[in-house]
């Protein structure tokens, strides 16, 4: 079978990988759709972020549906053909945090696609892969990209989790690419009463008004465009930050009430903080870091219709054009959500 495999920063090659027939529990999935994630997008522009680093060839990719292709011994509820999203979390189970419900804490997680570890834990950006049967979500009406937007959307419904209620909040996110758009789309399901993003792209904040943003604001052509929003102390409840850059979090401060809450979701390495500004605020700053039980949550709320997804999914390309995706997946001034073909049904 055919596999994409970073080598090195610009170093994306399709090569052939030999995959075993599974075990009891486990099922061969037949990859459909692969969506381009900004981490890697990380390793393919620079191999690697933040301390985390390349150290031998990688197969990336986390964002992925497949049909089932062979059931391994004991497995039930799936059946050949039928199309799954797939969740790349696989936390142990055993460990502590496991323990305590904190799955996404896993002090030995096999996150797919991740230079985390070592060795690293090779990707699903391949035609064929071997996964365990309870990772794999009933995706049963959707298309195959459709089903492989869960795990963004899960990143967006985690943050709105770990932020509280939003009923009737006023909310500003920062920084609209793929995970921005999906969590405009999570806090308007989850009641925000308003929404204002901002971005540098006009592209970007043009997709964030299709998710259901209520104003969009362009900081590169209006740097001072959240005044408006800072008299009297602040204006919005929650802030989710999705840039990892902290100019955008510097500039949102002066936005938020007093002990309004910083969802921070956008990782680029570490960030300084005004800590005398959140502090004389008494603002809360959370950290949000992937998911777990909002996966099979994301799958639902498409096939109910409660979200709509697909105008998200800009570009879709074969598996032969797995470099041109890569470098559209870069371009924020075309693309919000790039998607790779594997199979069809």
């Amino acid at each position: 079978m055919r596999a994409l495999v970073i080598h090195d920063a610009k170093d994306l090659r399709i090569e052939q990988r030999s995959l075993p027939q599974p075990q009891a529990g486990e099922v061969k999935i037949r990859v459909a759709s692969g969506g381009i994630c900004g981490s890697d997008l990380h390793y393919y522009n620079n191999a690697g972020f933040g301390s985390v680093r390349l150290q031998e060839p990688m197969v990336p990719g986390h964002e992925f549906s497949g049909f089932v292709a062979t059931l391994g011994a004991g497995v039930s509820g799936l059946e050949q053909d039928q199309l799954v999203a797939i969740c790349p979390s696989r936390p142990c189970g055993d460990c502590q945090f496991c323990a305590e419900a904190l799955p996404n804490q896993c002090l030995h997680m096999r996150f797919y696609g991740s230079a985390m570890p070592f060795p690293h834990i090779q990707g699903a950006f391949q035609e064929e892969l071997i996964v365990d049967a309870s990772q794999c979500v009933d995706a049963t009406g959707l298309t195959p990209g459709e089903a492989a937007m869960a795990e963004p959307f899960s990143v967006g419904l985690h943050a709105v989790n770990r932020a509280g209620d939003l009923a009737g909040k006023r909310v500003l996110i920062t920084g609209c690419g793929p995970i921005g758009a999906l969590t405009v789309v999570a806090a308007r399901h989850a009641g925000a009463a308003e929404i204002v993003v901002t971005e540098l792209v006009d592209n970007a904040l043009a997709y964030a008004r299709s998710a259901g943003a209520d104003t969009t604001l362009n900081m590169a052509d209006h740097p001072e465009a959240l005044a408006e929003y800072s008299t009297n102390k602040g204006h919005f409840d929650v802030l989710f930050e999705c840039t990892g850059s902290h100019h955008a979090l510097k500039a949102a401060i002066p936005a938020i009430r007093p002990r309004g809450i910083i969802m921070q979701l956008g990782i680029g390495g570490d960030m300084p903080l005004p800590m005398m500004a959140i502090t004389a605020k008494e603002l809360e700053l959370r950290g949000s870091f992937r998911f777990h039980a909002e996966f099979a949550v994301a799958v639902q709320l498409m096939q109910s219709g409660q979200v709509d997804l697909k105008p998200l999914i800009s570009h879709s390309l074969p598996l032969e054009q797995a470099v041109d995706a890569f470098i559209l997946a870069n371009d924020r001034q075309q693309a919000m959500k790039t998607q790779i073909e594997f199979a069809a049904a």
